[in-house]
Order: C-alpha cells, then sequence, then structure tokens
C-alpha cells in the first residue's frame, strides 16, 4: 500500500512542455541547433527544419537554456519553468555578427525590427536594456518607403522633424543639423556640409538617441543625436542592382556588392555605389550625385577585427534658399515652386569620411576598441538669394512685390578628426555583474586659412559708385537727408542687386550680369578647436535590476581670432554624469529611468557663423526620463513609451537686427517636456507596421519679452506617423504587396518672425510591390493627396515648401 501511494504521488506531479523556435537575426529559421536544459534535470534536443524544438515532460524549477551551432555564437538564458506549457524565441548571432564592441561586419537581418544599438552605450547592448529612448529605420524600411534622404526617414521618428529642407532635424524641439558636430557616422562624430542631405543608399541604418549625449559624444545638442551606420561587409556573397526613375526628371543606379574576399573569409568586402541625376519640383532646382562608399573588413582570427570604410560624395546642385511671399503675409500669395535662384547659380560640394576601428578580444571578458575617422569637406558656392527683407521705397517702406537681393561666392574648406579608444571588460563580484567601460575620446575642427566671401547686397549710393546699406533707426531722425544718400529711380532706391519681382517671376529668374554689381571681400576667419576626454561607465546586473552609471570629464580648447597676431587660446571644463536603471518586470517587458546632463560650446569653431557676434558662454542641459520598453510576438514585434523633460541654458536666437540678419542673441533657459509611443515589427510573416506618436511642449523660459513662453521655433506639439505593409506569400498572386503610410505634423511658429506660422498637415503614401525570382518591382506615390505644405521655414522670406504628389518606380535586381 505504502508503495503504491509512492508511485501515485510521483507520477501525478506536475511536468511542464517548453517548446521555442530559433531564428539568425536576419529572420530565418536554424536547424541542427543543439539545445540543452540544465538544471533540476538535463534535457538535450536539436531544432528542426523550421528552427523548432520541444522539450517533454520538464520538472518545474530553476534552469539553464544553452543553444549552440556551428558559426554562432553560443546562447546563454536563465529561464523558470513553471507547471504549465512554456514558449520561447530564441535568436543567435553569426560569429561574424555578434553584438560586438564597434560594427566591423554586417547584419543579414532583412526586417524593420533591430534588437541591438551601438548608439546608447560603448559597445553593443539590447535596445530593450538601455535606460533612453531610441528611434531607427532600417535599411528595408527606408527601400520599402522610397526614402533616399534622412529628411524622409525621420517621419518614421517619434518626436524628430524637419527644421528646414536642409540637412536640418529638430529633435525633441531642439534643433540639430549638419554643420554642428552633433551628427554621428558609425557612432564617430563627423558633420554635412548642412545645404544637401546626402543619399541614404549605403547605409544600414539611421537611428536616434534622445536626449543629452554629451556623456557618450561629448558637444552635442540635448534633444537627441542621430547616428547613420554604413553597411558593412558580409561573409557569404551578395549583389544587389537597383534602378529609379519617378518625378521631376528623377533617375538614380544604386549597387551594393559584398561577400568574401578569400576562401577563409577573413577578408571581406562591401562596395556601394550611387548616381543621381534629379530636378525638383522647385525652380532651377537640380541634384546631381556620385556617391562611392567601399568598406573592407578583416578578421585574421576568431580575436581580432579591423574594418576601413570610405564615404565618398560629390554634390553638384544649386541652393535653395527657399520661398517667399508677398508683404501680406497670404501662404497662397506665390507658388510653392517659386524659387530667388538664377541660372548663373552653383553648389559644388565634396565630402568624404574615412574611419579605421578595430577590436581586439582579450580573453573571453575583456577587449580592447579602437576607431578614428576624419571628415573632409569643401565649398564652391556662388547664389542670387534674398537678403531677409523686401526693397525699400524712398519713404522707408517695404515693397511688398519685390525682394531685396544679394549675391554670394563663397569657397572654404573643413576638416573633422575623432579618435576613440576604450577597454571594455566583465567582472562579477558574487551575483553581481558588472560591465566596465574606461576609455578616452579626442576631436577638433579645422577650418582652415584661405576661405573667403565676395558680397553684393545693399543700395547704390547717390554717386553711384558703391553700395550702401539702409538704416531705418538713421532714416527716421531725419528722412529726406538720409534718403539724398541714395541713388533713388521711380520712387525706389536703386538696388545694388536687382530686387527680385514676385509678380514678374520669369525675367526676375533670367541669368544675370552681375559685372555691374559692387562687391566687397570678406575673409571667413580661420577657426580651430580641439578636446580631450576620458569616461568611465559600468553597466551593473543585480538580478532584474540593470544600472549604467557613467560620467565624462571633458577640457575643450577653442581659439579665438584663431592664426591672428592677437590669437588667444580659450579653456573650459566639463564633468558630465549618466545614471540609468532597467528593471525587468517581465520576459516582455522592462521599466526604465535616466538622468543625463549636456554640453555643447558655442564658439567660432563650432557656431560656423562669423556673423553671429559673442562671446557666448557654452550650453548646458539635462533631461530626466521615465519609461518602458516590450517586446512580444515571439520578439518580432517591440512596443515602447517614454516620458521626458529637458533643461537647457544659454540658447542661442536670432537678434533680429535689421541691420544684421545673422546676429545672435543668447535665451536664458528653455524646456521641453512630452511624451512618445513607438511600435515596430511583424504582426505576421507577412505583415509589418511602424507607427509612433509624440507630444512636445517645449518653451522658452527666460528672455526677452517677446520670445518668452513660446513654443521653440519648427517644433510641432503633436507627430504622428503610421506605416504598414503586407506581402502575399502563397498562392497565385504570391510576390505581390502594398504598403501604406500616414504622417501627422502640427503647426509650427517660425524662427525669425515669431509671430508668423506654418500650418498643420497630413500626407499619404502608398506603396505596391511585385517579386518574381531575384527582382522586385515597386512603385511608391508619396503625398497621394497633393497636399500642400511647409516642413519648416525662417519667415515668409524663407520658407521651406514640402513636395507634392510624386511617383517613384524602383526595379531591384539581386544575384
Amino acid at each position: 500500500m505504502l508503495f503504491y501511494f509512492s508511485i501515485t504521488r510521483c507520477f501525478s506531479q506536475h511536468t511542464a512542455e517548453l517548446r521555442g523556435d530559433i531564428f539568425d537575426n536576419g529572420e530565418r529559421a536554424l536547424a541542427g541547433v543543439s539545445v540543452v536544459l540544465k538544471g533540476v534535470s538535463v534535457y538535450t534536443v536539436v531544432s528542426g527544419e523550421k528552427g523548432d524544438f520541444v522539450f517533454h515532460n520538464i520538472q518545474p524549477g530553476e534552469y539553464r537554456l544553452y543553444a549552440s551551432r556551428t558559426g554562432f555564437a553560443n546562447y546563454e538564458q536563465k529561464i523558470r519553468v513553471k507547471d504549465k506549457d512554456q514558449f520561447i524565441h530564441i535568436y543567435l548571432a553569426s560569429q561574424a555578427n555578434e553584438l560586438q564592441s564597434v560594427e566591423i561586419t554586417g547584419h543579414r537581418r532583412k526586417a524593420y525590427k533591430l534588437n541591438e544599438t551601438y548608439i546608447g552605450s560603448k559597445g553593443g547592448m539590447n535596445i530593450k536594456d538601455l535606460p533612453q529612448s531610441v528611434s531607427y529605420a532600417t535599411k528595408e524600411l527606408m527601400l520599402d518607403q522610397g526614402d533616399v534622404r534622412v529628411g524622409e526617414v525621420v517621419k518614421n521618428f517619434s518626436g524628430v522633424n524637419q527644421f528646414t529642407s536642409y540637412d536640418d532635424l529638430t529633435i525633441r524641439g531642439f534643433r540639430v543639423n549638419g554643420q554642428s558636430n552633433t551628427q554621428l557616422l558609425n557612432g564617430m562624430r563627423t558633420s554635412t556640409g548642412f545645404w544637401k542631405q546626402p543619399l541614404t543608399n549605403y547605409l544600414e541604418r539611421v537611428e536616434v538617441l534622445k536626449g543629452p549625449a554629451s556623456a557618450l559624444y561629448g558637444n552635442a545638442s540635448p534633444g537627441g543625436v542621430v547616428n547613420r551606420v554604413t553597411k558593412k561587409p558580409l561573409n557569404e556573397s551578395r549583389k544587389n542592382i537597383t534602378l529609379q526613375m519617378g518625378s521631376f526628371n528623377t533617375f538614380r543606379v544604386l549597387t551594393d556588392f559584398t561577400g568574401p574576399v578569400n576562401k577563409d573569409s577573413s577578408l571581406l568586402y562591401r562596395l556601394n555605389l550611387g548616381y543621381e541625376d534629379a530636378n525638383t519640383f522647385r525652380d532651377l532646382m537640380f541634384d546631381k550625385n556620385i556617391v562611392v562608399a567601399p568598406s573592407v573588413s578583416f578578421i585574421p582570427d576568431a580575436n581580432t577585427r579591423i574594418n576601413v570604410d570610405l564615404v565618398y560624395n560629390a554634390s553638384r546642385s544649386r541652393l535653395d534658399r527657399g520661398q517667399s511671399l508677398l508683404a501680406n503675409g497670404d501662404l497662397n500669395s506665390t507658388p510653392q515652386s517659386l524659387s530667388l535662384a538664377t541660372p548663373n547659380d552653383k553648389l559644388n560640394e565634396n565630402t568624404y569620411t574615412i574611419t579605421v576601428a578595430g577590436s581586439r578580444k582579450l580573453g573571453d571578458n575583456a577587449s580592447f576598441n579602437v576607431a578614428y575617422s576624419r571628415t573632409g569637406y569643401n565649398e564652391d558656392l556662388y547664389e542670387h538669394r534674398g537678403a531677409n527683407a523686401y526693397a525699400k521705397d524712398t519713404m522707408g517702406k517695404d515693397v511688398s512685390n519685390l525682394v531685396a537681393m544679394q549675391i554670394f561666392a563663397r569657397k572654404r574648406n573643413r576638416y573633422i578628426g575623432n579618435l576613440t579608444a576604450y577597454a571594455d571588460f566583465k567582472i562579477n563580484t558574487g551575483s553581481i555583474e558588472h560591465n566596465w567601460i574606461a576609455g578616452y575620446d579626442y576631436g577638433s575642427e579645422l577650418s582652415p586659412a584661405g576661405a573667403s566671401q565676395l558680397t553684393a547686397s545693399g543700395y547704390r549710393n547717390a554717386a553711384n559708385n558703391a553700395a550702401i546699406t539702409f538704416n531705418a533707426a538713421q532714416y527716421a531722425q531725419n528722412p529726406s537727408a538720409y534718403i539724398k544718400r541714395f541713388l533713388v529711380k521711380d520712387g525706389l532706391l536703386v538696388p545694388n542687386v536687382p530686387s527680385f519681382n514676385l509678380n514678374d517671376v520669369v525675367n526676375s529668374q533670367k541669368m544675370q550680369d552681375d559685372s555691374k554689381a559692387f562687391f566687397t571681400n570678406t575673409t571667413l576667419a580661420p577657426t580651430y578647436y580641439y578636446l580631450h576626454a576620458g569616461y568611465l561607465q559600468d553597466r551593473v546586473r543585480i538580478g532584474r535590476l540593470q544600472l549604467l552609471l557613467g560620467i565624462r570629464y571633458e577640457h575643450y580648447t577653442d581659439f579665438a581670432n584663431y592664426l591672428a597676431t592677437n590669437q588667444t587660446k580659450t579653456n573650459s571644463t566639463a564633468l558630465l554624469p549618466r545614471f540609468g536603471a532597467v528593471y525587468t518586470v517581465s520576459e516582455n517587458i522592462n521599466v526604465y529611468g535616466t538622468y543625463v546632463t549636456g554640453y555643447n560650446p558655442q564658439s567660432a569653431a563650432t557656431l560656423s557663423n562669423p556673423s553671429a557676434g559673442g562671446p557666448f558662454e557654452p550650453l548646458r542641459s539635462n533631461m530626466t526620463e521615465f519609461g518602458a520598453k516590450s517586446s512580444w510576438l515571439h520578439n518580432r514585434l517591440s512596443a515602447s513609451a517614454a516620458v521626458y523633460r529637458i533643461e537647457q541654458k544659454n540658447t542661442l536666437y536670432n537678434a533680429n537686427n535689421p541691420n544684421n540678419p545673422d546676429s545672435m542673441m543668447q535665451i536664458g533657459k528653455e524646456r521641453s517636456e512630452g511624451i512618445e509611443f513607438d511600435v515596430t515589427g511583424q504582426l505576421t510573416s507577412s505583415w509589418s507596421i511602424m507607427a509612433s506618436y509624440a507630444y512636445n511642449d517645449a518653451r522658452i523660459l527666460a528672455g526677452s519679452d517677446a520670445e518668452k513662453n513660446r513654443q521653440k521655433p519648427n517644433a510641432p506639439r503633436n507627430l504622428a506617423n503610421l506605416w504598414t505593409k503586407y506581402m502575399i506569400r502563397k498562392g497565385p498572386l504570391s510576390g505581390l504587396g502594398a504598403g501604406l503610410g500616414v504622417y501627422y505634423v502640427g503647426e509650427r511658429g517660425l524662427s525669425i518672425s515669431l509671430d508668423q506660422t506654418i500650418p498643420a498637415y497630413t500626407l499619404v503614401n502608398a506603396a505596391v510591390y511585385y517579386n518574381f525570382g531575384q527582382m522586385q518591382l515597386q512603385l511608391n506615390v508619396n503625398n497621394a493627396t497633393n497636399k500642400k505644405h511647409w516642413v519648416g521655414g525662417y519667415d515668409y522670406i524663407r520658407l521651406f515648401p514640402g513636395n507634392p504628389r510624386q511617383y517613384l518606380i524602383t526595379l531591384n535586381y539581386a544575384f
């Protein structure tokens, strides 16, 4: 009887079934993976053809699950088996693609969703474990949407919109532009030419770390930092050729080749090429671009990785200074296609960035990483542009249909260098896991001697032998005497450069004879700065709690009046702490909180504006953020939410000085606070989705009475985006798919004229796809409803209209 009861009790004890599936980072099922479960007992299975596996009759308790297969990094996970059936989803990283300290080799994934990021911490980490908000767009999303420039990509990022049509963004209410060194390329500080957004064909992804990033990257915008990640080599052969044709005489040829160079795959290559010849809907505007982006990775052994990246872009275009309205302020008073350019104008830019990065493992728990990048930029500009004012009559009044004009002829160069080196090592103290990073950064920017600008502006003097400016204050003192200084015709002051007649666009846009204009030669003063910084960071794991603790000390050196006889050196320092915590509520949900600080000098070298004035105090900022990150549907779908407050003091704003439109003034304090939501991933294997919403209240708290309590310029309170794509995988319509997107931007104030606004807008974008064999044919219709809108602006003389309805046909051949 006793034996009977013992047997009965044993067999009545609850057991469970543990099922799962295994994929690589490209969402491909992995067969033949050895899966071991160790704990109360030891169980071993091998995954099937669909990557599936199952453990039967598992006793409840604490276990460790191990998964391994040749060519992939080993996988390990703690798991609690309960007295009911469970399912887990596992991703294995290729050994050439495991979570690297620096990105040396490429990614095979073909999905909208990312699991890891390199932007939020030195070295890679899971996005769910990062106590700060990150938005991103993969190359797959960019291709599906027909996005070819970063300004088109940012609609997918909560809290990010265009400030102008240049390489110029607003992140959480704060401006970030390509000249300000707050942009990154492969995690290294870089700069663009600002005027033009480069093509994205060589990019693996674009990502944004929200909030001050100075503890990681030095001087940066408090709103966030943009990181463009280039495509890295793969250890398998892939070739891709893309042709694009569309509205406004658009034509592009893009190629992407990658694979091993030798038999043992120790040397890998990738080559991205791009050619663009396109007009725009804006009068006289065009873009001709050549992009050459080779990348080589050398992996001599399992512990050593070296990568060399080059991105070269040759751009030929005209500079678009925006749309001007009649002085009555009617947004419909001029066509959105109107530009003030002439056929004489040109903007020739050449930009290169070369990056050398290496990583060396020092055993299982330590590595050393180093990277150096150098960016060079050359500008050759000739333009007819508005003078940010209307022409004057002899009564000192604006002539509503005449925009005062000026001519700029400018040549300049800029060079940026960055070095980062850090050690990464893991140490456990009992049950507490530490991942320490200790490193050093060096950065510099040089605008060398030799840059200069010819400027023709103002009005002709009475003797018609020079140009003079109109000063409203002096005119008011004695109008009749003051006007005698000017050459007058038909009741108007005769301009040095003919005014642009908004009522006679065709004649105003003719080629101009500039030989009669009076030019002044302005030397653009050379500038130079450099910085040294050291930082220490510890990622701590205590059970379900993770801490991210960091501190950076930066010593910044700038040269006032660089290379002049009165050159002086100025130094500033900053201590930048960072604190973050992540708590794992469940297998699906992490919650987090963070506090970060920011710092950005405002010197001659960083402002890139010799007419700004100054000297100015550095920007100082801080952010508090709380949020949650989650993954669902076996890690195919992610969702996140964040609430934040950012404070900054010493911001520069336009001084609204009519005699110096470029002069700046320093505002006392700003605050930005809001909420953000993001959803990314796959609802099914055929249905992908990306959605976001952001509310942002960004106000000037201390400054002049005119600025106080206003929403910051070009910072909408509401932003929302939805994009979804569905592909038919089976049946007679297999290979056919469609995409649909809706993008909303709220009303915005402009940055120079504080009382002027541009309206909210909603855009509808659509796409149709057809895959047949190794080819894909794609049609994108962006702004399908032909909504009239503006993406940003300075005032009603410089507005930046958004594209009307446009079509883009893409033919992609992979082999």
